[in-house]
């Protein structure tokens, strides 16, 4: 047992970024997300965003997921956001991917930025790349998109006042599992 865990974790160093995010990597990844069908619109009409340039994925029956990004509010940078996951069930491999969550008005935001928050078992993202089979919902519900992460025609809507994009970066992983992302937020 000692040995899975130190095996997980070593594979989650290695598939985690190991230094801060470049100001360019934030504008590089809203850049993918403004050019990737729908999820473009979101930026000129929600309240506020979340972004994760890179969130690292890996996985053998028991999994996990985490990531560092910024949160804006209004356009405006106000502070930084961690994630991480949890899961269970049959998974096998290592991915890394983008994630944007939309914030549809002031209360989302502000639930969003009360300090730690968790979606609920409801929530879903929709995976804008071909090669994303399944999203980071926390069902294990998938949502799809046809095309790359350039010219990808996405269905996307709020829910409970919040909406969430991913785009796959690389890697390849399977799963049928539970999990739930948890969020920490700290104001700049």
């Amino acid at each position: 047992m000692k040995q899975i865990k130190y095996f997980y974790l070593a594979l989650l160093l290695l598939i985690l970024p190991v230094t801060q995010a470049w100001a360019d990597e934030y504008q590089d990844t809203v850049k993918i997300f403004k050019d990737a069908g729908e999820s473009s619109a979101f930026f000129d009409t929600a309240y506020g965003y979340a972004l994760f340039p890179t969130i690292g994925k890996a996985g053998l029956v028991i999994g996990g997921a985490g990531g560092d990004g910024r949160v804006y509010e209004q356009g405006k940078y106000v502070g930084d956001t961690s994630m991480f996951q949890l899961s269970i069930g049959f998974q096998a491999g290592a991915q890394g991917f983008s994630e944007v969550i939309f914030f549809e008005d002031k209360r989302a935001f502000d639930e969003f930025t009360g300090g730690n928050f968790e979606f609920s078992a409801d929530a879903s993202a929709v995976a804008i790349t071909a090669g994303a089979s399944a999203s980071t919902s926390t069902t294990g519900n998938t949502a799809g998109a046809s095309g790359g992460k350039n010219n990808a025609n996405t269905v996307g809507r709020y829910h409970k006042g919040m909406a969430t994009f991913t785009v796959v970066k690389g890697g390849l992983m399977y799963e049928a599992a539970l999990a739930g992302q948890k969020f920490k937020y700290t104001a700049k």
